[in-house]
């Protein structure tokens, strides 16, 4: 039954996803849906921007076994990110009517730096994108109590979402995200009523977290648990900002104020609603604690999808994969679009400068499903789990593309040199670390990173310059 309800569902949203690509007829369309997007449903792309499956399984089960420490990077970081974007980038991103973020490093510096950054930044989604498809393999493999295995559950979610986001771009990513914001609310707050009856209610639940633990935010006052703490916030709080999926839902928007609501709105709403799911797996600890602290050790994922198939009703069932599968598909479909729209307009439209519009939309469709295969080999063969996955992706944009990216909007005196000397300190020295650096060291390879990337800013910009402006 649920297995029958599930496959209407992904049929209706790709039969929604293909009407709305029939709106698609230029470049613009397909990359930005013609900046004609209403306040509702940016709101609701922004939402999905990033609830998806790391909201709903990956933080869920990262709170339940590290308590809110533990999410400082997502939720708090990423929603911070989103309001920041609102408040400081959306007007200046929306009035130079750029197709990319990555047009931006070319106007502001030279084609040399829009291509570092363009590249970082697509391959910066390929984590994202793969843990969105563990999650489509997770679900069907749990619905159809085994029979669809979860590697062929991710090639057949893989399928899905590339067909319509391939077709349709940004026009049926936005459609189907305002759609699919509603029952995802609307289910994961009704199985949030009826868990929390099983545990005594909402209160129960809270209290036990609280003597837990599990909600203290901060850390001790010390130099050597507050370096971390700040470096797992600003990976996902700065690293974010450059992402192409942003500057999207930004540029989509009909109007700039528009733009800067949307933004701010949809961070705050995404903040909010985070802590639902968080609140579904403590429940599950307190639902049947040997059970589901055994789970947490051994593959946390399953906390969830075991919650829901052992006690709730059918009904119950339904609405919960219809809701995690509403994420994963809105998230899965932005986050695939974003990199490859980058990859077509920064790298490879610079080498066919004299492709037409026509040709122009029809690479990047290509794109698309050239990303989609490399991302679903990734999943195929990672052993990470979801919310590592999403996590580390915004490590090489924040020592890479964030520096370059906040000096060229708001410093008058960054050049060229200065944003190539930024990508060489940030990237060099966050690779340095991560292959060299201790494991216990207090600072993070990224935080460490973005500080030298920040030094090479100011330094190679105050220097002599040896590069002009738009020298490649």
């Amino acid at each position: 039954m649920i297995l029958g309800f599930v496959t209407i569902y992904l049929l209706l949203s790709v039969g929604i996803g293909l009407a709305a690509a029939r709106r698609v007829h230029t470049a613009k369309d397909f990359a930005v849906a013609g900046r004609s997007l209403p306040l509702p449903v940016v709101i609701a792309t922004v939402f999905a921007t990033w609830f998806g499956a790391e909201a709903v399984l990956g933080i869920s089960a990262t709170f339940a076994k590290e308590g809110l420490r533990g999410v400082v990077a997502d939720p708090f970081g990423s929603s911070l990110c989103l309001i920041l974007v609102g408040l400081f980038f959306a007007p200046r991103f929306y009035r130079l009517n750029l197709l990319t973020v990555g047009d931006f490093y070319r106007l502001r510096y030279n084609r040399l730096v829009e291509v570092l950054c363009a590249v970082c930044i697509a391959a910066s989604y390929l984590g994202w994108v793969a843990a969105q498809f563990k999650v489509f393999g997770l679900v069907l493999n749990v619905v159809t109590d085994g029979a669809v295995s979860q590697p062929v559950g991710m090639v057949i979610g893989a399928v899905i979402v590339l067909v319509y986001t391939t077709f349709g771009g940004m026009f049926s990513v936005a459609i189907l995200d305002f759609v699919q914001i509603s029952v995802i609310m609307g289910g994961l707050l009704y199985i949030a009523s009826i868990v929390s009856g099983l545990v005594g209610g909402v209160g129960v639940v809270i209290d036990h977290a609280a003597a837990a633990g599990k909600l203290d935010f901060f850390p001790p006052p010390t130099f050597a648990a507050w370096v971390p703490f700040i470096g797992a916030w600003i990976t996902m709080m700065l690293g974010s900002i450059p992402q192409q999926d942003v500057f999207q839902r930004v540029t989509s928007a009909k109007d700039e104020r528009t733009a800067v609501r949307g933004s701010v709105l949809g961070g705050g709403l995404y903040f909010c609603f985070c802590f639902v799911p968080m609140f579904l797996a403590y429940a599950a600890t307190l639902v049947d604690p040997a059970l589901f602290t055994t789970l947490l050790d051994q593959d946390s994922q399953l906390v969830l999808p075991t919650l829901i198939m052992q006690h709730t009703p059918v009904l119950a069932q339904i609405v919960f994969f219809g809701a995690v599968l509403s994420a994963v598909m809105s998230c899965a479909s932005a986050t695939l679009l974003a990199p490859s729209v980058m990859l077509s307009e920064n790298v490879i439209k610079g080498m066919l400068p004299r492709l037409s519009d026509g040709e122009f939309l029809r690479v990047m469709r290509l794109v698309v499903v050239v990303f989609a295969a490399l991302v679903l080999a990734i999943a195929l063969t990672s052993s990470s789990s979801i919310y590592t996955l999403v996590v580390n992706t915004y490590s090489v944009t924040l020592v890479t593309a964030f520096v370059p990216l906040a000096a060229g909007l708001f410093w008058s005196r960054a050049t060229t040199q200065g944003a190539l000397c930024a990508f060489a300190a940030g990237l060099i020295t966050w690779v340095g670390l991560e292959l060299f650096g201790s494991p216990d060291s207090l600072w993070h390879p990224q935080l460490t990173g973005f500080l030298l990337a920040t030094v090479g800013m100011i330094v190679g910009s105050l220097l002599p310059q040896k590069i002009g402006t738009h020298e490649v």
